[in-house]
């Protein structure tokens, strides 16, 4: 029988991830972009909110059980600050939270099949100080991140996280864009995740959805979903840098778009 558990183990990991799948597909993507000011994330809800600070510098989001990401969220806010008063603030950076805390954390409840794992999928981002670079951080359900330094993309499924990367390729380089700018391009990339297409036709052409095919989707989303903001803005005083942008400041932006 000692023979049979390494294949059990496999098995049930397996079916785990499926679970995990099912249970994230319904998940609404998060969009995070440098922009002239800092750092820009942004997504599209119904329900709770997804984005939050964890400390002055560091915003967290995600998608997923909101039981779960509130467990994961408190854990980053209370070593966050743990990390703070015992060294300095500015050996409280993301990377050390991300690669030290939070991806063992969540790939440990994976791999225990016998305990419930997380359903989250965590975006976190950083704009360093002093230095004032933006870092991104995308954490997977099996505790697999990866880093980015040009913006990334949240996703229930790695086929959408792949359109709307092509899509942000096309786009190119956001770190000079005003706020407005990397709104719309934003909200566009999110946009995506409501076009319904033929990806293999869509791969195979090599083409990627144009702003004249994603505006009426996103016009519509707008009907029945919020648009939720976050930002890390070098431009604030103090030391805290993330800001939650009014909903006034949010429509002058898009003023005179999506007619």
């Amino acid at each position: 029988m000692a023979f049979d558990e390494p294949y059990r183990w496999v098995e049930a990991v397996r079916n785990r991830r499926d679970y995990l799948e099912e249970q994230l597909s319904a998940g609404s993507p998060i969009v995070a972009l440098p922009f002239q000011n800092g750092i820009l994330i942004a997504t599209l809800g119904t329900g709770t909110s997804k984005l939050y600070e964890v400390y002055d510098q560091i915003a967290f989001g995600g998608i997923g059980h909101p039981a779960d990401l509130e467990k994961l969220r408190n854990v980053m806010l209370d070593t966050a600050h743990v990390e703070g008063f015992n060294r300095s603030p500015a050996d409280v950076t993301v990377r050390r939270l991300m690669k030290f805390v939070l991806a063992p954390m969540v790939k440990q409840a994976f791999e225990e099949v016998l305990h419930a794992p997380y359903i989250a999928k965590i975006v976190m981002a950083e704009i360093s100080l002093p230095s004032g670079k933006p870092l991104f951080f995308r954490l997977n359900y099996d505790g697999v991140f990866e880093e980015e330094e040009k913006g990334t993309v949240l996703t229930s499924t790695p086929i959408m996280a792949e359109r709307m990367e092509a899509f942000l390729n096309t786009v190119g380089d956001t770190s000079a864009t005003s706020f407005s700018e990397a709104l719309r391009t934003s909200l566009r990339t999110w946009a995506i995740s409501q076009l319904e297409t033929d990806l293999e036709a869509e791969k195979q052409a090599g083409a990627v959805p144009t702003p004249e095919a994603l505006d009426p989707l996103l016009k519509r989303s707008l009907e029945s979903h919020t648009i939720e903001v976050a930002l890390l803005d070098r431009t604030e005083p103090g030391s805290s840098k993330y800001r939650t942008p009014s909903r006034d400041e949010i429509e002058q932006a898009l003023k005179g778009w999506l007619k």
